[in-house]
């Protein structure tokens, strides 16, 4: 029997897990007493299957577990479970999708090809498998019992609770307060009623279906997940031992904010970190709104483990391309499979010395084939304090992170790399990337479920931070631009620019961001070179705001400027000026930015790209 017990105990008496439960006027108070006395095994999981197929030689099933009972009611979670046929004592993997996203077939599929069995939760009701889709409208013809009609698909029940997510059952969530309500668990204020409880407990109970499947070898169990789902591989990880790899993405480590003593003591990212002792890698792009790179140290001296790992793709917010992703089936190869060890975390060290421009210096672990090793360093660094406001762009999504390319050192494994700085009245941040190559090539689901394929993956030092102050104080200097050129695009020019899809050419910056780099004037024109061996159109986008570019072809250098006014929004109206701007694009097609409470769609602008790409020179601001 699960008896889940607060204190101060009083006579009203509700059911859950087919316990009888007693509340009191006083909650849970800390992670160990949240999680007081539950033991994921003991109920039954009365599991049904919804829908099974086999697509190449791979056994796909949806199915529904049994979460718990809840105020008398039972509660139920749906997810996509899979296995390569026919065998047997395999480790088992619990996928956990992000806020607004689905349990995926594409997930269970690509691990199976690589051996192993997985389940896709579905802890928002959505699902997408062939022949069994749920999107928001059929959660809601779910939540409606609207049976008769062709489109409805049991999904997941949360019963007499709400832990959906975009949407929520009625009308709002429990995921960023503490809300009593007729829908949450306990009478008081209480981190049981928070979703990010709830939805953990139901993911304690996947891994209890797990390890319950003739397919699965119950002592190789992993998590991971991204986003929302990073976080609930943390809270997951933290509270069950039964976790032996994790491999959380974009979530888990800055949830530490909160003003809320509460919501920080039980549910929030330190708790379950500091009970973490398994192998974890923590995927962290460097521009992520949700898993902020400058709390990845924090995060890594609070957990116990001993071996971990951090990746932390430049310019990219909440996104990642193929050798970045391909990291969490490689540390999962290594703890569950038992095959080739990873790399030690690259050690890097911020050197400043008076007259001098400051440096990094990075040693690299040659446990496997060094592909290269690239440095990124950035002054839009702001650190944030407990109970202040959340981060806003400046520090987050669009600071801006220059590429330096470091040289060998004399000795064996060493990496300099002397960085231009543009001011020594900001801080200084920097990593290091060391690009690795794999055994095999990987083929995986990314974060959001399109398969990728890579033969590279990428570790990276801990940030390594030096305030202004000390800055100023050491005598450094400081090499900031001398004209008002962007970009020459000369050398490894890309590598201060960004894309996620790297099949078209188009790229993105947030060069523009930074002060050096701003415009002179708010009036400013900004200008570009651009020669094109075949007639085409493309687009030049400040912020949702674009203009179209029509090029001839025939090879010919053709010259463009623009005031802010001509970067049109999708109701036609544009940019006032230069000012705070963030990011800027490149691209054969581009949507138009729609302004708040408009009932215009989005203005799809350009057109697909004919023939080789483009070639550019000499972007910069006209006075």
């Amino acid at each position: 029997m699960n008896h889940l017990i607060l204190r101060n105990l009083c006579a009203v008496s509700f059911s859950v897990f087919c316990s009888c439960l007693v509340w009191g006027n006083t909650p849970p108070g800390d992670f160990d007493e949240m999680w007081h006395d539950f033991d994921p095994r003991s109920d039954p999981l009365e599991t049904e299957i919804l829908k099974e197929w086999e697509e190449d030689n791979v056994v796909l099933k949806v199915i529904r577990y049994r979460i718990g009972e809840f105020k008398g009611q039972k509660s139920f979670m749906a997810g996509i479970y899979g296995y390569p046929k026919g065998q047997e004592r395999l480790p088992g993997l619990l996928q956990i999708h992000g806020g607004g996203q689905y349990a995926h077939s594409n997930a269970v599929q690509t691990n199976a090809k690589r051996g192993y069995a997985t389940l896709s939760i579905a802890w928002a009701g959505r699902i997408s498998a062939p022949g069994y889709t749920v999107s928001p409208r059929e959660v809601k013809l779910f939540w409606e019992g609207k049976k008769d009609d062709p489109k409805y698909r049991i999904t997941t029940d949360w019963g007499a609770l709400d832990a959906y997510h975009a949407p929520s059952r009625y009308g709002k969530d429990a995921f960023t307060s503490l809300p009593v309500e007729d829908w949450t668990l306990d009478p008081v204020r209480s981190p049981r009623n928070s979703s990010w409880f709830l939805v953990a407990l139901a993911g304690r109970r996947g891994l209890t279906f797990l390890e319950q499947q003739p397919q699965v070898d119950g002592s190789k169990l992993g998590v991971y997940g991204h986003s929302m789902g990073g976080k609930l591989t943390v809270l997951i990880t933290g509270a069950d031992n039964r976790v032996k790899a994790a491999a959380p993405s974009c979530g888990g480590i800055s949830d530490r904010y909160t003003d809320d003593d509460l919501h920080f003591a039980t549910v929030s990212d330190p708790p379950s970190l500091k009970r973490i002792a398994v192998p974890i890698v923590f995927l962290s792009p460097s521009n992520d709104f949700h898993g902020r790179i400058n709390d990845l140290e924090t995060a890594v001296h609070e957990i116990k483990s001993k071996d971990w790992r951090v990746s932390c793709s430049p310019h990219h917010n909440h996104q990642d391309t193929p050798e970045f992703e391909g990291l969490t089936q490689v540390w999962f190869d290594r703890y569950l499979k038992s095959k080739h060890p990873v790399p030690s975390t690259p050690e890097a060290q911020l050197e400043v010395r008076s007259g001098q421009l400051p440096r990094l210096v990075v040693n690299a672990d040659r446990a496997r084939e060094i592909q290269k090793v690239e440095v990124y360093f950035t002054q839009q660094g702001i650190l944030q304090e407990r109970g202040e406001a959340k981060d806003d762009s400046a520090n987050t999504k669009h600071r801006f992170w220059k590429f330096v390319k470091p040289a060998k050192s004399v000795l064996q494994n060493q990496w300099v790399a002397t960085l231009p700085i543009f001011d020594v009245g900001r801080p200084l941040w920097a990593f290091a990337n060391v690009f690795y190559r794999t055994d095999e090539k990987i083929t995986g689901a990314g974060y959001y479920y399109g398969t990728y394929q890579t033969e590279n993956f990428v570790l990276t030092s801990l940030l390594q931070t030096i305030p202004a102050e000390q800055l100023r104080k050491s005598g450094t200097v400081a090499n900031p631009p001398s004209n008002h050129k962007i970009e020459d695009f000369s050398g490894e020019w890309k590598k201060d620019w960004f894309s996620y899809n790297q099949k078209k050419w188009g790229l993105r910056t947030n060069k523009l961001h930074e002060p050096i780099w701003a415009a002179p004037s708010p009036q400013s024109r900004i200008s570009l070179e651009v020669r094109s061996d075949i007639a085409n159109k493309m687009v030049l986008w400040v912020d949702g705001h674009g203009v179209e570019l029509t090029l001839s072809g025939s090879g010919i250098w053709q010259r463009f400027s623009f005031p802010p006014t001509a970067l049109k929004n999708s109701e036609g109206t544009g940019l006032t000026d230069w000012i705070g701007i963030k990011e800027l694009r490149l691209d054969d097609t581009e949507k138009l930015k729609v302004p708040r409470g408009s009932s215009t769609k989005a203005l799809k602008v350009g057109a697909p790209w004919q023939g080789p790409p483009p070639a550019f020179r000499n972007l910069c601001w006209i006075e």
